[in-house]
């Protein structure tokens, strides 16, 4: 679904409107950008976290090079069990 569809479906199950909304999500999102340093969960959806991945060598696709990719955190969604096992089936 695109954003825009999202928002006319929840505006539909929720009878607000679809500013509302749109605003909603919006926030959610915000909230969701500046909490993600300390794990910011979504009830029932997933939760986002910061991983430090280690350095490692790679290699230059278009040259075959060994190439040292250095140190970085990164963020990771982590999806919870409840809404695996509901899409995927139990």
């Amino acid at each position: 679904m695109t954003k825009t569809q999202t928002i006319a479906t929840l505006a539909e199950k929720t009878g607000q409107t679809k500013s509302q909304v749109e605003g909603l999500l919006d926030a959610l999102a915000t909230l969701a950008y500046a909490e993600a340093k300390n794990a910011f969960t979504i009830p029932g959806i997933g939760k986002l976290v910061l991983v430090n991945r280690k350095a490692r060598q790679g290699r230059n696709p278009a040259t075959g090079a060994t190439i040292d990719i250095p140190a970085k955190t990164v963020v990771k969604f982590r999806v919870a069990k409840i809404c695996k096992d509901s899409v995927m089936g139990a």
